[in-house]
C-alpha cells in the first residue's frame, strides 16, 4: 500500500475505525497525565475511595504516563463503541447492567482494535498497542483529551448528543499524528445522578466513592456484601445503571448496531428461580463470554440473596 501524505493520515485512520463499528474516534498526544489529574487520583486512592477495586492502585507510573505501555509511543487513538441494547429485560426480572447484556466487551472491542492496529502497521509500518480497560490507562481522561467527550458528574464519559452508554478503547501507537482539541464541555448542574444514586456514591461533582457504589459492590466485591446494599439493591443483580438512566444526556441514546452486544433469548428469560437453580455448567454456558463472569456464580447468587432480603423488608 502506498504511504499517504502525513496530513491525510488522521481522516483515513478515523474513517477505518468508524467502518469497524466504532461510534467515535479521536487522537491525543501521548504524554504524561497533567499534574492536577494525577493529584486528584492520588487523593482518591488515599481516601480509600477505590475500595474493593485494588487494581486501581497498581501500576501508578504507567497510569500517569501511558508512553510506558509502548516504546516510542507518540499518539493515543481513542475510540468509543455504543452498547445500548435494542431489547431490554422485563422490569420485574433480576436486572443486569446494559453493558453485560451481550458478549464480553473486552473481546469485542479488542478484536476491532487489533484490526485497527494491523491497518496502521500496513499503512505506515508503525506499531500500536490495543488497550481495553484491563491495561492501566486512564480511559476517560484520554477520551476527553482526544475530543470524544467529557467526564460527567456521574463519572462516566459523556459524548455530546449521544450519551454515556459507550465502551472505550485506546490504541497507543508509535505513529505521530495531529491531536484533536480536548473536549471542553462539562455537565449542567441538574445533579440528577447524585440524587438518584442508590448508595449516595456521588457528591458535588467529585470522583466516585466506590465504597458506596452499588455497581462496584455487586460486581467487584468478594465475600459478603456491606449491610447497606440489601436496603437499596431493589432487583439489581449485576451492576447498576441508575446514574446513567436518569442522565439528561442519555435522553436520546440510540441502540447499538453491534450484533455481539445483543442479548440472547435465554438471557432475557432469566428470572430469580432460574438464577437460584443455575449450576456451574449453566453459568459457564450462558456467561462464558460475558462480563458477568467477573462476579462468578457464587457472587450472582449472593446478590440474589440480597434482592430477596430487600423484598422481605
Amino acid at each position: 500500500m502506498d504511504l499517504p501524505q502525513s496530513s491525510s493520515l488522521e481522516p483515513i485512520i478515523k474513517n477505518f475505525a468508524l467502518n469497524l463499528g466504532f461510534d467515535a474516534c479521536g487522537i491525543a498526544r501521548a504524554c504524561r497525565v497533567d499534574d492536577n489529574a494525577i493529584h486528584d487520583y492520588d487523593q482518591w486512592l488515599a481516601a480509600g475511595h477505590n475500595d474493593c477495586m485494588e487494581y486501581a492502585s497498581r501500576h501508578i507510573d504507567v497510569r500517569n504516563d501511558p508512553r510506558l505501555l509502548l516504546d516510542g509511543a507518540q499518539s493515543i487513538i481513542c475510540v468509543a463503541i455504543n452498547y445500548m441494547p435494542f431489547v431490554k429485560q422485563l422490569p420485574d426480572a433480576p436486572q443486569f447492567s446494559y453493558y453485560a447484556y451481550g458478549r464480553d466487551y473486552h473481546e469485542v472491542v479488542k478484536k476491532r482494535l487489533f484490526e485497527l492496529a494491523a491497518f496502521i502497521r500496513e499503512l505506515t509500518g508503525h506499531e500500536s498497542r490495543p488497550c481495553v480497560d484491563t491495561a492501566p490507562i486512564r480511559e476517560r481522561y484520554w477520551a476527553q483529551q482526544a475530543g470524544i467527550g467529557f467526564i460527567g458528574r456521574n463519572n462516566t464519559l459523556i459524548i455530546p448528543g449521544k450519551g454515556s452508554f459507550f465502551f472505550l478503547g485506546e490504541l497507543v501507537t508509535t505513529l505521530q499524528l495531529k491531536p484533536d482539541e480536548p473536549c471542553a464541555l462539562s455537565c449542567a448542574d441538574c445533579g440528577l445522578c447524585e440524587t438518584a444514586c442508590p448508595g449516595q456514591a456521588l457528591h458535588n461533582d467529585k470522583p466516585l466513592d466506590a465504597r458506596r457504589c452499588l455497581s462496584c459492590q455487586l460486581i467487584e466485591r468478594r465475600g459478603p456484601l456491606p449491610g447497606w446494599v440489601a436496603e437499596v439493591i431493589g432487583n439489581r443483580i449485576y451492576g447498576c445503571d441508575t446514574c446513567q438512566l436518569v442522565c439528561p444526556h442519555n435522553a436520546d441514546a440510540m441502540a447499538s448496531a453491534i450484533p455481539e452486544f445483543a442479548p440472547s433469548t435465554e438471557f432475557l428469560a432469566l428470572d430469580n428461580e432460574k438464577i437460584e437453580q443455575m449450576t456451574p455448567g449453566d453459568f459457564r454456558r450462558l456467561f462464558g463470554h460475558s462480563a458477568v463472569r467477573r462476579t462468578h456464580l457464587d457472587g450472582l447468587k449472593r446478590n440474589l440473596a440480597a434482592i430477596k432480603s430487600c423484598k422481605n423488608k
